[in-house]
């Protein structure tokens, strides 16, 4: 077994988004995949809080409970936020840290995200159909080269039913910049190497924002991946796969 690697994903996705690119790196990792509460196979009950600050003092824990003291670290989107704020507010410890289009820096949220954050009860009352092709519509939206109709349903189906309905407008409700304005001064405290990645086509979250970032983790390096929207994993699967291995490689050197 090789070194602990943990693998987070963001809104509106789940761990499934990383699985093949998890696949290959467990030749050399033991690697680790969750889906956070209200998301993919979690729990969507509406008592269990979904927001950051609940999710990222989860995460601390389950990396106690899965016995992790300084695993590295993937994080995608919203899973930014949350491996930020378990690192720097609950004491966990990375050996390293890699930020894909991440949600870090105030502002953020697409327009549709914003519009549902403000009248979520009605949307989550919206007849299925209709559900179901927004969604689909907000989903494409992420990706610069299109999605296949399979990848497209892997993404779409958690939130098809009527428990997936209601957590879907659930979790976005429950989103607020507060989450990442409280640690964006501590980003210059990481000690560990971290790496940010980048789509160049990313519209939900523009590439300018790796730049911003680098600013305030300066000891941080950057890739800019051509062709590739938010939804990188997907967009360029085989460059993403790659810029990994070859970022992994310098932190965890081949014994």
């Amino acid at each position: 077994m090789g070194p602990a690697l943990v693998f987070l994903h963001g809104t509106p996705w789940s761990s499934a988004l990383w699985h093949p690119i998890a696949s290959a790196l467990s030749q050399r990792f033991t690697v680790y995949l969750w889906d956070m509460p209200g998301y993919g196979a979690s729990s969507k009950e509406a008592q269990h809080p979904v927001d950051l600050g609940a999710q990222g003092e989860l995460f601390a824990h389950l990396l106690e409970q899965w016995g992790l003291e300084r695993p590295h670290v993937v994080a995608h989107d919203l899973g930014g936020a949350v491996a930020l704020r378990a690192r720097l507010l609950h004491g966990t410890q990375y050996a390293s840290l890699c930020l894909v289009d991440v949600v870090a820096l105030s502002p953020w949220g697409s327009p549709f995200f914003t519009l549902v954050k403000q009248h979520a009860r009605v949307f989550a009352q919206l007849p299925r159909a209709v559900h179901r092709g927004a969604i689909e519509a907000y989903i494409r939206g992420a990706s610069h080269r299109g999605l296949r109709d399979d990848d497209l349903a892997m993404l779409v189906e958690p939130w098809a039913d009527d428990a997936g309905q209601t957590a879907f407008y659930r979790q976005i409700a429950q989103a607020d910049e507060r989450f990442t304005e409280q640690i964006e001064p501590e980003y210059g405290t990481l000690t560990e190497p971290v790496h940010i990645i980048w789509g160049a086509e990313d519209t939900w979250i523009p590439a300018d924002r790796a730049d911003r970032l680098q600013e305030a983790i300066q000891h941080a390096s950057v890739t800019i991946i051509e062709d590739a929207g938010h939804l990188i994993q997907l967009d360029a699967s085989a460059a993403l796969s790659a810029e990994l291995t070859r970022w992994m490689a310098t932190v965890e050197p081949v014994r």
